[in-house]
C-alpha cells in the first residue's frame, strides 16, 4: 500500500509513530521557515509541517506545492502547539513532521475550488465533475447514498428476501412516461426498451413463487426533467406474495426508520400517519402534502351556495368548488404583491383569484366585500382573524385544489412557515382507481393498470368507475413522493375487466402483456409491493436541494451529460448498421 493510514484516522493515540499519507493538496499556508499543507483524501484531512530547518531539501520541494496536487508523504505524528489545535478536526491535535515526500501527480489550474461552499455555477460544477466529486459534501452523500443501500439489503435478507436482477433490455409497453428505445441489431427494425420500472418482472417473480423479491433497480423514463427527477435513477423496488396491504405497509415503516434512525439518529413517528386521498387533497391541495406547516385549505362551498357574488354562485351551480387560504397577517400585502398572487394562480391554471382582507376591526376590505355577508363568512372561516388575507378559487375540484395545493407551498416558503427541523412522514392511501383524461375520452390508471381495487368496491367498477378506490398507498415526507405501491390485481378475469374500462383491446393487450396474461392464468398467488426512490430518499436524508447531488453522473434539465457531452451524433456506419434513418440535420459551422 501507498499509505498506511487515511488522512482522517489519525490522533493523540499515534502520537511518535511514523506514518505514510496519500491524497491531495487541500491547502497550503507559508510561514517563512515553514510550510504547512493540508492533506485530503475522502476520510478527512490532516496537517503536514515541512520545516526547513530540520530538512531544508524538503522544505524547497514542499514549496512547489500548489492545491489539488496528489502526493504521498512519510512523517513523524506529533501533537500539535495548543495555540494551534482545531477541535472541529478528528485529527485537530495533531500534525505530522514529514520526512519524506513525492509527488505522485501535478494538478493544472482549476476552473473553481474544491470546497463545499463553492461559488459556481451547477452547470460548471457537472461539467467537471470528478473535481465536484472531491468535494467532501458530495463524498458524504455518496456515502449515506453506499449506507442507506447496506442497510437495505441488510434488513431485507433477513427478512427473508431473495434479490434478483430484471432485465434492461425489455418490451416497450407504454403507461403513462416515454420510454427509452434502444435498436436491436439483430433484429433490424426492431426495438428494446429500458425499463420504466420492474413491475411486470417482479409481478412474474411472485407467480413463479419467489415469494419476497427485492432490488436496487435501475429505470428510465422519458420525461421532463425538475430537481427531484432524472431520466435514469433507482428504486429500492420489492414484492411479496400471500400478504396485504397493511404487511407491506408496516415492513417498509420498519425500514424507513431504521434508515433514519442509524444514519442521522432522527427519530420518526411510530406508526406513520396516515390520510386517504380524498383527505389530503381537501385538506391540502396534493396527494404528497407538507406537514411541517399548516394552512390549511378551507371549504366554501356551502357559503357560496347563498352569497351574492355569482362567481361563487356559478362555480357550485356547475358541479364545482369555491376553496380558500387564509394567510396570517396578510392583510398587510401591497395591493402590487396581491396582483402578483393573482397573477400567480394564473399560471397555476385558475381563471382568477379573489381576495379580502380583514381589517383591524374585523371588517372586510375588497372590491367584492360588498358581496359577501361578513358574519356569514366569519363563521365559515372561524380560524380567520383581523389582519389576515383570505384568497378564494372558484372552479372544478380538480383546478382550485391544484391552484391553491401550490399556493400554499408557495406562501409556506414566502412567509417561512416551513419548520426545516421537523420529518413528517406520511401514508396516503385509498386513491381513486381511475381519472378521466378529457383529451382522450377515456379512463385512465391513476397509478398503473395491475392495481387492485378494494374489494368492497368492485361492484363499482359497472356502475361508477371513477368513485372506484385502489389498494395502493404512497409514502410522503415533508411534501415529496418518496415510493409507491399497491396490491397487484392477481385474477386474470379482474385484469381482463381493468383493461376494458382503460379502452385497452383484447389484441393490444395481449400484444404488450401477452406473458403477464399467461402468468395469471397458470395461477397466480395474491401479492403486492412498493417501490421506494432512492435518489429522493438520499436528497432529503442528506438535506441537499437537488436530486443531482446524489447521483455521481446525473444529467441535466435538458437529460444532457455534461462531462461526457452525452446523448452525442454517431456515425453513419452505425445507423446503417442499426437499419436507422435520422431525419434530424446537425447544425454544421456554416449554418
Amino acid at each position: 500500500m501507498i499509505r498506511s493510514h487515511s488522512c482522517g484516522e489519525l490522533s493523540l493515540p499515534q502520537v511518535g509513530q511514523t506514518v505514510t499519507l496519500a491524497g491531495w493538496v487541500a491547502s497550503r499556508r507559508d510561514h517563512g521557515g515553514v510550510i504547512f499543507i493540508d492533506i485530503r483524501d475522502r476520510y478527512g484531512l490532516t496537517q503536514i509541517v515541512f520545516d526547513s530547518e530540520e530538512n531544508a531539501p524538503l522544505h524547497a520541494v514542499a514549496d512547489r506545492l500548489r492545491n489539488e496536487y496528489v502526493i504521498s508523504i512519510t512523517g513523524k505524528v506529533s501533537v500539535r502547539p495548543d495555540e494551534s489545535e482545531n477541535l472541529h478536526l478528528p485529527t485537530g491535535r495533531i500534525e505530522i513532521r514529514a520526512q519524506t515526500l513525492e509527488l505522485l501527480n501535478e494538478a493544472k489550474p482549476l476552473p473553481f475550488s474544491v470546497e463545499d461552499d463553492v461559488h459556481t455555477s451547477e452547470s460548471l460544477r457537472l461539467e467537471h465533475r470528478y473535481l465536484d466529486l472531491r468535494r467532501p459534501k458530495m463524498q458524504q452523500l455518496l456515502q449515506l447514498r453506499s449506507q442507506v443501500s447496506h442497510l437495505t439489503r441488510q434488513y431485507l435478507h433477513e427478512k427473508q428476501f431473495i434479490e434478483v436482477e430484471t432485465p434492461i433490455l425489455t418490451k416497450s409497453t407504454p403507461e403513462g412516461a416515454r420510454d427509452y428505445l434502444v435498436p436491436s441489431r439483430v433484429n433490424p427494425g426492431d426495438f428494446f426498451a429500458l425499463p420504466q420500472s420492474p413491475q411486470l418482472f417482479k409481478q412474474i417473480l411472485m407467480i413463479g413463487g419467489l415469494d419476497r423479491y427485492f432490488q436496487i433497480a435501475r429505470c428510465f423514463r422519458d420525461e421532463d426533467l425538475r430537481l427531484d427527477r432524472q431520466p435514469e435513477f433507482t428504486q429500492i423496488d420489492l414484492e411479496m406474495s400471500f400478504v396485504e396491504r397493511e404487511d407491506i405497509m408496516q415492513l417498509i415503516e420498519d425500514l424507513i426508520r431504521l434508515l433514519f434512525k442509524d444514519t442521522k439518529h432522527i427519530d420518526l413517528p411510530n406508526p406513520i400517519p396516515r390520510l386517504t386521498y380524498e383527505e389530503a387533497m381537501s385538506r391540502y391541495g396534493t396527494d404528497k402534502p407538507d406537514q411541517r406547516f399548516e394552512l390549511l385549505l378551507q371549504d366554501l362551498s356551502e357559503f357560496a351556495k347563498t352569497c351574492d357574488f355569482q362567481v361563487f354562485r356559478r362555480a357550485i351551480e356547475s358541479g364545482g368548488m369555491v376553496k380558500g387560504l387564509i394567510i396570517p397577517k396578510g392583510a398587510a400585502f401591497t395591493r402590487n404583491r396581491i396582483d402578483n398572487l393573482i397573477e400567480t394562480a394564473k399560471e397555476f391554471g385558475a381563471k382568477g383569484l379573489a381576495w379580502v382582507k380583514i381589517n383591524d376591526e374585523g371588517q372586510l376590505d375588497s372590491s367584492i366585500a360588498k358581496f359577501l355577508n361578513t358574519a356569514a363568512l366569519r363563521e365559515a372561516l372561524p380560524s380567520a382573524n383581523p389582519g389576515d388575507l383570505l384568497v378564494f378559487v372558484a372552479d372544478q375540484a380538480t383546478t382550485v385544489h391544484q391552484v391553491l395545493g401550490r399556493l400554499r407551498l408557495l406562501l409556506g416558503e414566502e412567509l417561512q412557515l416551513v419548520d426545516r427541523t421537523r420529518w413528517e412522514p406520511l401514508w396516503v392511501t385509498d386513491f381513486p382507481m381511475f381519472e378521466y383524461d378529457e383529451a382522450s375520452q377515456r379512463h385512465v390508471a391513476l397509478h398503473h393498470p395491475f392495481t387492485a381495487p378494494h374489494p368492497e368496491d368492485i361492484p363499482l367498477l359497472d356502475s361508477a368507475p371513477l368513485e372506484a378506490k385502489t389498494l395502493a398507498y404512497d409514502l410522503v415526507l415533508n411534501g415529496f413522493e418518496l415510493g409507491g405501491g399497491s396490491i397487484r390485481i392477481h385474477s386474470p378475469n379482474m385484469q381482463e375487466k381493468v383493461f376494458d374500462l382503460l379502452k385497452i383491446s383484447k389484441e393490444e393487450a395481449r400484444e404488450k402483456f401477452g406473458f403477464l396474461l399467461d402468468a395469471l392464468e397458470s395461477g397466480a398467488p395474491p401479492h403486492g409491493g412498493i417501490a421506494l426512490g432512492l435518489d429522493r430518499l438520499i436528497m432529503l436524508l442528506g438535506q441537499t436541494e437537488s436530486i443531482r447531488d446524489t447521483i455521481p453522473f446525473p444529467k441535466t434539465q435538458k437529460a444532457q451529460c455534461l462531462m461526457t457531452h452525452a446523448p452525442s451524433s454517431v456515425a453513419p456506419e452505425q445507423l446503417q448498421e442499426l437499419s436507422i434513418r435520422t431525419t434530424t440535420k446537425k447544425p454544421t459551422a456554416d449554418s
